[in-house]
């Protein structure tokens, strides 16, 4: 199935509709051929047709968390018909200071005639995500495990940190910020490149149960002015410049003037964290306000590495996230903390098939959905190790991304179809001259995947060898909600093939009739899953007329899709 416009879709989703499932358990034969369609078989032979399905080769559904239709239908109807046992299931493998009440695992309304929309997961369950991602891996023995690798601009340059030394950073900045008064709720602009102290921040506001809200760095000062003006931050935390390629950008000066345009529409941030990124710019070149601006360097390492965590209730807040709204008013698409927890961390593990022994590195920035819900939160949930990288993709040349997955051993590589298609332009040999032996599973993120640069992705950067997780889902749905599971049944080019579990996407046309079988038209959701955003911050009308007006009781997506 294929979208529109957003990140794109597959198949529909009750029992009924999953009967494809079944017949992909195996290579078309007994039934005659089936016109149209070519099988090829993983690591055997190029995909080069249209139609060419892909089938995982038998050692790797072997292996696989999924490895038949069978078990994914049984468990996806599981989670359809007993969402609250499923995801209760789920929730116990995490550490809870109180328990949810059982009865209560779900609340929903959807539909618009019915009351205002709400939704809610395991309320009065008590949690801390950060607590979940990182102190757990190292009471399970993991501390001295490689939390992440972080890879400069100029090659290099580089640093790692484990699980343990994380959790020390974590908690200085933590400490830090209770010293600044930042407590419970309150929110916190983050406005970094792709270092270390990215995560690091996210994790320290999550520790303490402040709500951050991370903001790509590159963003003009309007959009930052707007952003601080709605949600109000107790200070921002940035850096003085990053080299993106050759070119250095300034972003405290970006921040200044947001801050300068934020006072006149009323609100006045008095503090400026600010990371002292060496390699762009020196201390003493960077413009200062010294009643307000602070060095994270002179601050941030003075205090405890040891601090306690915030329990939090499972639909508190745990981050603002803005995504560019129509109107021009940015949204701010709330996620709380529980389901989203609980929802990262299911769909990273399903859908890249994850192995304690994998190296995962996702390109995104943690200025989009991507970077928090896998470069931050569902990977470091799974224990996993995560590869972070602040450059650019052909800095000093297009060969960049299979340098990196060489020297780090890379095994699970997510990508956007934008860079995959700006590599093919610049020509294969980039891509040969590099073994990239490691790697096991592709993912595509961001957009549909055309048919050609899908090819080329599987049979050039994965040697014909690694299924592609091609990926739909949004910043409102916070993790994938449809999307292939490596090892389990054949990939089609340009095809996201299944929903996720607990995901019941329906094809609806304009006057909000469900449709059947082969056909094009509107993608919603029926029901609720856990990592579904709650609202849009101080304008629950708007996240209503938006999203759940336009066909009552139904989530829209404001996709269209083909089946």
């Amino acid at each position: 199935m294929g979208t529109a416009n957003g990140e794109q879709p597959a198949a529909g989703a009750s029992s009924d509709k999953l009967r494809h499932v079944e017949s992909m358990s195996q290579l078309p034969s007994g039934a005659g051929k089936i016109s149209g369609i070519n099988a090829v078989v993983l690591g055997e032979s190029l995909a080069a047709e249209e139609n060419d399905l892909i089938f995982p080769s038998p050692e790797f559904s072997a292996n696989a968390l999924v490895s038949s239709p069978k078990q994914y239908q049984e468990m996806y109807e599981r989670s359809i018909k007993d969402p609250s046992g499923f995801w209760s299931e789920i929730a116990e493998t995490f550490y809870w200071k109180e328990k949810w009440n059982p009865s209560e695992v779900c609340s929903e309304n959807l539909d618009v005639t019915k009351g205002p929309v709400q939704i809610s997961w395991f309320k009065g369950g008590k949690t801390n995500i950060c607590y979940n991602a990182v102190d757990r891996n190292i009471e399970s023995g993991n501390g001295d495990k490689i939390a992440m690798y972080w890879e400069g601009n100029e090659p290099g340059q580089d640093a790692k940190l484990t699980y343990s030394e994380l959790l020390e950073k974590v908690c200085q900045l933590s400490n830090y910020l209770k010293s600044v008064g930042v407590g419970k709720g309150d929110a916190v602009i983050i406005y970094l490149p792709m270092l270390l102290e990215l995560p690091i921040a996210m994790l320290a506001c999550a520790r303490i149960g402040a709500v951050h809200s991370v903001v790509f760095a590159g963003f003009s000062a309007d959009s930052l002015a707007q952003r601080i003006v709605d949600c109000k931050p107790k200070l921002v935390i940035t850096c003085n410049a990053v080299k993106r390629g050759a070119k250095p950008i300034l972003l405290k000066d970006i921040v200044d003037a947001a801050l300068v345009e934020s006072e006149k529409n009323g609100v006045s941030v008095g503090l400026c964290l600010t990371y002292e990124n060496q390699s762009a710019m020196k201390r003493e070149d960077t413009k200062w306000q010294a009643e307000r601006d602070v060095w994270w360097q002179d601050v941030v390492t003075k205090f405890s590495t040891k601090c306690d965590v915030e329990w939090v209730d499972a639909e508190d807040p745990l981050f603002l996230l803005y995504t560019s709204g129509s109107t021009g008013k940015p949204k701010g698409v709330l996620h709380t903390s529980g389901g989203y927890m609980l929802y990262t961390a299911t769909t990273f593990k399903y859908a890249f098939d994850y192995k304690p022994t994998d190296i995962y590195w996702c390109t995104a920035d943690c200025g989009w959905i991507t970077g928090h819900s896998y470069v931050t939160y569902g990977p470091l949930l799974n224990g996993a190790t995560v590869l972070i990288f602040e450059g650019t993709p052909n800095y000093p040349d297009s060969g960049r991304c299979w340098d990196i997955v060489d020297k780090y051993n890379v095994s699970i590589f997510y990508t956007a179809p934008t860079l995959v298609r700006s590599l093919m332009r610049d020509g294969t040999e980039y891509v040969t001259c590099y073994s990239r032996k490691s790697l096991r599973v592709l993912g595509s993120v961001g957009e549909p995947i055309n048919p050609s640069a899908w090819r080329w992705f599987y049979n050039i950067v994965g040697d014909s060898r690694c299924p592609i997780s091609d990926t739909w889902w949004q910043t409102e749905t916070g993790g994938f909600m449809i999307t292939p599971l490596p090892g389990a049944w054949p990939q089609k080019p340009g095809s996201a093939t299944f929903p996720f579990f607990g995901v019941q996407p329906v094809i609806v046309d304009e006057k909000g009739q469900e449709i059947e079988g082969e056909c094009s038209g509107y993608l919603c959701i029926k029901k609720s899953w856990p990592g579904a955003f709650r609202t849009l911050y101080g304008d629950h009308e708007r996240y209503e007329t938006t999203y759940f007006k336009p066909f009552a009781g139904y989530y829209f997506t404001g996709d269209g899709c083909s089946r």
